[in-house]
């Protein structure tokens, strides 16, 4: 396997979704700058220096990591057309807390490029890493939050079918704010 091929690597139809190496650090902190203002309102409080290279240098390194211990899962989407060690990162993805045992669930958050909003990319990277959670990791559930004013995020799990749980109240802190987030959920598809 060449050097420069993710140790997780999906493709869709317009997508690569990828666990990028340390080296990629510029090009995750250029989709974080570039989306400051668009992802900030929905985003809990960022660590100290998350918008350097250092930080996120340090971040990757520890995803793959997390990954390796089956922690967590981290991808970024990049144009299918475009190069792997070179292509603008224009979104995010991750499974984190996974837990296993009996419960076998983990919880899904995703961002988008304000660019590239309203094309349908998130729709399809969410529906192809729920397929990869179901099959070659195991899960039987995926779990989502948002908060319920945000329509866009609510739209993109209806499509891939999740359902509606619950609201839990005051759950996340968010600009010095206790939010409301709506719980969402998709299951494994039976098996046989």
């Amino acid at each position: 396997m060449p050097t420069d091929t993710p140790p997780v690597l999906l493709a869709t139809e317009r997508l690569h979704l990828a666990l990028l190496p340390p080296n990629a650090s510029a090009r995750v902190l250029a989709y974080h700058q570039a989306n400051h203002h668009h992802l900030g309102p929905v985003s809990p409080a960022r660590p100290d220096h998350f918008f350097t290279t250092t930080w996120w240098r340090s971040r990757l390194a520890q995803d793959t990591e997390d990954w390796r211990q089956g922690l967590g899962l981290r991808l970024f989407l990049l144009p299918r057309a475009a190069s792997l060690t070179s292509g603008p990162v224009i979104g995010s993805l991750s499974l984190s807390d996974i837990r296993r045992g009996p419960l076998q669930c983990c919880e899904l958050g995703f961002g988008l490029d304000f660019r590239y909003q309203g094309q349908g990319l998130m729709t399809e990277a969410v529906r192809t890493v729920c397929a990869y959670a179901f099959g070659p990791m195991g899960l039987h559930r995926v779990m989502a939050n948002h908060l319920p004013e945000n329509h866009r995020s609510a739209a993109v799990l209806r499509r891939v079918g999740f359902v509606e749980e619950g609201l839990a109240r005051q759950s996340v802190l968010i600009q010095g704010h206790w939010r409301d987030h709506v719980l969402t959920a998709l299951l494994a598809p039976p098996s046989g």
